[in-house]
């Protein structure tokens, strides 16, 4: 809760958990004026009190889904779900006293202990999990890209900001120093006015480029498919979809770009102060019915921001790169983001070339550095200043790399209106904004 509740003055109210947490970090904040107490002094290095504890719950925790518990586990971890009991067994195994369950609707319903949740399921349940989570005032951690389609992104941030929730999307090197380094750089005019942003992956590492399978394999006793399925249109189960290989699916995943522009982009858009795009084209080998294509080129236009000039940014995977910058003393890596100023060129965190780097003074460090990304939502989740890829800014984020997605399938330039989340020049592109649900699935 972002502005937590001073306690009442009758001695006969009662506190709900959520209330509780808010009046420690009021008390705390007011302690701070006083003095300053180092944790380690209070109990350790990585204490926390048991009346600063969150009451989390999983819902997809295997895989990711496990290292991300694992990283709330100085909290109550109080209930886990996943649809397929085997690959959460390790899981379930590591947190004895969580509840299991394998329908996080049944598990939000049932169990009224959980403050947050956090959500590391295939992309297309991200949102629907979230939302659910979200109108029961549950925080939500949820994993990259936010949602599946740009609607989705959308109405999350909305609920969200109505519901005065707590919110993480989980590209966490956001929270690095090196992110903070670059704003200061590029605003300092290391490189002069940006104007090209190139950015590649050696994505994708799964199966594209494809059609649908005709074999039906016996569904695994571990698994609900189902449940698996969620809001997507039923079909029978193959084991090229599940476990992880389901990212190059349209159904169910968001391809490369899904997968890795949450965090390419995150910090683009931080030292670029971008918003919506106006225009975004693409080109790519076969775009399948089922499947992304083996390998794409997406061109986004923005416009000026203030003192800032317009900019590209442009985005390749499938093994495409971008030309080598003459700067450059060697080969470009399978991965890389590059800033391409009117006096320079930014490669991944250096000036290039070497000795450019050698020489550049640094401006003074006067952006906040963070406390850590799970740390930015749990203080968040107590009252604190939003975390640093909460909703309002994922959802941003989310929809300019989803649009990428629309581009390649409308297969032509498309105009852009981001304040009314519309394709001005291609009316049928924008049936690709959102997807029916099945039968019984609800945003």
């Amino acid at each position: 809760m972002k502005n937590p509740r001073q306690p009442g003055q009758k001695k006969t109210k009662e506190f709900s958990r959520r209330e509780f947490l808010g009046a420690t970090v009021a008390a705390a904040a007011l302690m701070s004026s006083c003095t300053v107490v180092p944790r380690h002094v209070l109990g350790g290095p990585r204490h926390i009190p048991p009346s600063e504890k969150i009451n989390i719950a999983g819902i997809g925790v295997g895989g990711q889904g496990r290292g991300d518990i694992e990283n709330c586990q100085d909290h109550n971890i109080v209930a886990l779900c996943d649809v397929d009991w085997r690959k959460a067994a390790e899981t379930f195994r590591q947190f004895p006293n969580a509840k299991q369950y394998k329908d996080f609707r049944k598990m939000l319903n049932e169990q009224k202990d959980i403050d947050a949740v956090v959500i590391a399921t295939p992309d297309h349940t991200h949102a629907v999990a979230a939302m659910w989570a979200i109108k029961m005032g549950k925080h939500v951690y949820c994993e990259k890209p936010l949602t599946h389609s740009i609607y989705e992104s959308r109405r999350l941030a909305e609920a969200a900001r109505e519901a005065k929730v707590a919110t993480q999307m989980g590209n966490g090197g956001q929270a690095g120093d090196w992110v903070r380094d670059l704003c200061e750089w590029v605003w300092d005019g290391a490189i002069g006015p940006v104007r090209e942003v190139h950015v590649w992956t050696n994505r994708p590492i799964w199966p594209q480029g494809i059609d649908r399978p005709k074999e039906v394999h016996h569904v695994p006793d571990s698994l609900d498919w189902d449940l698996w399925l969620g809001p997507a249109p039923k079909r029978p189960y193959n084991s090229i979809y599940h476990p992880f290989r389901w990212r190059g699916w349209w159904d169910f995943g968001t391809g490369a770009l899904g997968d890795m522009g949450c965090h390419a982009f995150h910090p683009i858009f931080k030292v670029l102060r971008l918003g919506h795009p106006t225009s975004v084209g693409a080109s790519s080998t076969k775009v399948f019915d089922e499947t992304f294509p083996l390998g794409s080129i997406v061109n986004y236009q923005f416009p000026a921001r203030g003192d800032m000039p317009p900019v590209k940014l442009t985005w390749y995977d499938g093994g495409l790169k971008p030309r080598r910058p003459d700067e450059l003393e060697g080969e470009l890596d399978e991965g890389g983001t590059l800033y391409v100023g009117d006096n320079g060129k930014i490669l991944g965190t250096s000036l290039i070339p070497a000795s450019r780097m050698r020489e550049y003074q640094p401006p003074p460090k006067t952006l906040p550095r963070s406390i850590g990304h799970f740390q930015e939502w749990f203080r968040a989740c107590k009252g604190g200043e939003p975390a640093g890829a909460n909703f309002d800014f994922a959802s941003l984020v989310t929809e300019v790399v989803l649009l990428g997605n629309v581009a390649i399938r409308a297969g032509k330039k498309l105009y852009w209106d981001g304040s009314n989340m519309r394709v001005t020049n291609e009316a049928k592109a924008n049936e690709l904004l959102h997807r029916k649900y099945r039968r019984g699935w609800v945003l």
